[in-house]
């Protein structure tokens, strides 16, 4: 069967402003590629579109062409929140070109929000609720819509809704992601500036699921489950990597990939003793790393890892994150650091609860960190997130689908006199980390460290000082 993958056009950008993120980051749709990848294994024509990076009038041609030329017999869509009304404008074009496809979509918002995305949007055929690959694969086969779980799909008038898949991917059975699928790459992807030392590079997620709770996380896809690569798996993906592509730094999108410390040890001495000539980041979590752990990371190519911090008021991180000593927080960037790796911490501003205040404490505790980077998100209550359920009585929630990217304050909570004054500290925050002390003198060597990404910022020089322009 021809199944033509659609990763729709982004909306990426900041409202009043023009998107510009794929200067600075573009990384692979491994969720959808890895699907593509397993449908291929089944003998299926897999054609995938991945339009990210292009505008609206762009991404309508090429589905248009993909479309008439390929002629498939579905069409499916994965989309995250602020993408989703890009994918169903896109589902319209493939309606309007021949009704008889069936169209598909997959993701956290539809996972999340389930059969009323059935309700409200017509173009849709059917929408697959968690774990993508077996469930498209059991429809390419003809399967009997009743059977397929995870599958919410009509029935003449009515909406039937297939529950939660039981039966699961083992994920060291998959094939490695079939990236050849991807027009460009790897030259047309690249990892966030300055968070590697040389390129190319490629994304890779070696675990689904979440055991933990944070108030803001949407886990509608793979739930409370957690499921891992083998560390044989992990290294025999990077050496594809490299073997194919010449890949130099991978970037292990996990939020957990310390959780297992045997796990990490195995991977870790494969690398040491069969080097790939590779570096790659990871995240690590608060309470799961130590001394030895850090230097096994490090011995085997490791470049820097993330921590999700989240905030630096108390009040605020005991109420959103699961499972975290906010005292823990300064000792594990100093550990990291202390064994030759960077250290990158995630924040997040404008959860409830917070208030000028908090915001403060999160600022002076920053600096306090010396960080070697960081990346601050605007808060967004997701559908699937435990938040997203009292989130009215907690603020005011403009819900905006397409601007619902992380990028744009779409809730105020009631500490905060208004939106703008939200975007007010936001920018002022951005600016006070990068010219402050830590950073201005961090830096110099930070290029020396990382050639490729001063080669991209002089390339695209014009748009970062636009960039830079509207944070100051």
């Amino acid at each position: 069967m021809k199944i033509l993958l659609i990763n729709p056009h982004s909306s990426n950008w900041t409202e009043g402003s023009s998107d510009r993120t794929s200067i600075a980051v573009r990384m692979a749709p491994v969720g959808i590629l890895s699907i593509a990848t397993f449908l291929q294994r089944l003998d299926h024509e897999v054609k995938l579109l991945d339009l990210g990076v292009l505008s609206p009038a762009a991404a309508i041609q090429q589905v248009e062409v993909a479309v008439g030329s390929f002629r498939p017999a579905i069409v499916g869509f994965t989309a995250v929140t602020s993408n989703f009304l890009n994918a169903v404008s896109l589902a319209a074009v493939v309606r309007k070109i021949d009704p008889a496809i069936r169209t598909v979509c997959g993701g956290v918002h539809v996972s999340a929000l389930r059969g009323r995305i059935l309700e409200l949007f017509s173009d849709l055929d059917l929408v697959v609720a968690g774990e993508g690959e077996a469930a498209l694969a059991e429809i390419a086969a003809g399967a009997d819509y009743s059977t397929v779980q995870g599958l919410i799909y009509r029935d003449g008038e009515e909406i039937r809704d297939n529950g939660s898949r039981s039966a699961v991917c083992t994920l060291d059975e998959l094939p490695f992601p079939d990236y050849r699928l991807l027009e460009g790459f790897p030259q047309q992807y690249a990892g966030p500036l300055f968070n590697y030392p040389k390129g190319p590079t490629a994304t890779v997620i070696a675990s689904r699921g979440c055991p933990y709770n944070c108030s803001y996380c949407d886990r509608s896809v793979f739930g409370s489950s957690f499921r891992f690569n083998s560390p044989q798996y992990l290294y025999a993906h990077m050496a594809f990597l490299r073997n194919e592509f010449g890949i130099r730094h991978v970037f292990f999108y996990d939020d957990l990939f310390t959780f297992n410390r045997q796990r990490v040890a195995e991977f870790c001495e494969l690398l040491r003793q069969k080097p790939l000539g590779m570096t790659f980041n990871c995240a690590v979590r608060v309470g799961h790393i130590d001394d030895d752990l850090l230097a096994m990371l490090k011995a085997a190519g490791c470049w820097m890892v993330s921590l999700g911090i989240e905030s630096g008021a108390p009040e605020i991180l005991a109420r959103h994150k699961s499972s975290i000593e906010f005292s823990e927080m300064k000792k594990s960037v100093k550990m990291i650091q202390q064994n030759g790796l960077r250290a990158k911490g995630l924040f997040m501003i404008g959860l409830p609860g917070e208030t000028e205040e908090t915001i403060q404490m999160t600022t002076e505790f920053i600096t306090r960190l010396e960080l070697d980077d960081m990346n601050m998100t605007k808060f967004t209550p997701f559908p699937g997130a435990p938040l997203y359920r009292t989130i009215q009585a907690e603020g005011v929630f403009e819900e905006r689908w397409e601007l619902m990217n992380c990028m744009n304050f779409v809730f105020v909570p009631r500490g905060i006199a208004s939106k703008a004054r939200l975007d007010e500290i936001y920018r002022k925050f951005i600016r006070s980390f990068y010219t402050g002390r830590n950073w201005t003198r961090k830096f110099p060597g930070l290029m020396l460290k990382s050639p490729d990404s001063v080669k991209r910022v002089l390339r695209n020089l014009p748009s970062f000082l636009k960039i830079r322009k509207e944070f100051t």
